[in-house]
């Protein structure tokens, strides 16, 4: 009717309009979506056979045991301190002494065919039966072993002439002159700041300066907004395995049972020590 407006249904809402942003984000979402179930059948299948290989000891697994091996047959021994030895030309030399408990005997050889990579399992220091469970002793008395407390594998390139129950002897193994990478876990010393387990920098220590052995700045301020990952900064310090390469053996006593090693060696007295051939690249240990 004439002067009469017209009544009219309310709409659905219009929705709203949409960025550019926007659009190209649900794209790219919906393409992933599209994409997910190939990708996901050829990432299942993918990671599936790398399981594989690293079971069976082929492929990707294969080269990591290779850069694990040993250069030889090693020994487990026992830090006894330090002295000076006196050479025939009156050299002083500081040297670790290195005694050995009964022990050092074969327990255990890994093939590649039962256990996918070769090795040789050694046991060290003899204990009580009381001190261990019943699956370690069963797995020593098969072997025809004495109940020992460590068991250590040392991964080698040939594993011929070896058996269970075979006692390794120290001196027919290691000769004056030889050197040998030594392996044991360091002394502990706490919670330390940063000058102590980082070698920093102190202030100056004068009575006007407000930094004397403090850290300092860690970072900036609203960019990144956050502290770098592996900064720098007071935390725990030592009490990790720590290995020293290339050490010379001074003296190898057969009466006394003991061996003694040009330097430091990590740890305190009384710590067990893992004696190996260092790795001389083209002379035990392949170039490839």
């Amino acid at each position: 009717m004439a002067g009469q407006r017209c009544p009219i249904s309310p709409s659905p809402a219009l929705p709203r309009r949409l960025s550019r942003r926007t659009l190209v984000s649900l794209s790219s979402s919906f393409t992933k979506t599209l994409n997910l179930d190939s990708s996901s059948s050829s990432n299942s299948s993918h990671s599936l056979s790398h399981a594989l290989r690293r079971r069976t000891g082929g492929g990707g697994a294969a080269s990591a045991t290779a850069m694990s091996m040993e250069a030889g047959i090693g020994v487990m021994g026992t830090k006894l301190g330090m002295m000076s030895y006196f050479e025939a030309t009156g050299t002083v030399v500081p040297v670790t002494v290195v005694g050995f408990r009964e022990g050092n005997i074969v327990t255990q050889v890994k093939t590649a065919a039962t256990d996918g990579y070769d090795a040789v399992q050694v046991g060290y220091r003899r204990v009580r039966d009381r001190k261990l469970t019943k699956p370690e002793l069963g797995h020593l008395s098969k072997a025809g072993a004495i109940p020992m407390r460590h068991l250590q594998e040392f991964r080698l390139q040939s594993i011929e002439g070896f058996e269970s129950g075979q006692r390794l002897a120290v001196e027919e193994i290691f000769k004056e002159g030889d050197l040998v990478d030594v392996s044991a876990n360091s002394i502990g010393k706490g919670f330390q700041g940063g000058i102590k387990r980082h070698n920093f920098h102190r202030g100056p220590m004068s009575h006007g300066s407000k930094s004397h052995r403090a850290l300092g700045s860690i970072g900036a301020g609203t960019t990144p907004g956050r502290v770098y990952k592996g900064k720098k900064m007071p935390g725990r310090m030592g009490g990790v395995k720590t290995k020293i390469r290339k050490l010379k053996i001074v003296k190898v006593d057969d009466e006394l049972r003991v061996v003694m090693i040009k330097g430091a060696v990590p740890g305190k007295p009384g710590n067990l020590i893992r004696i190996t051939p260092s790795k001389i690249v083209g002379k035990n240990i392949p170039k490839s």
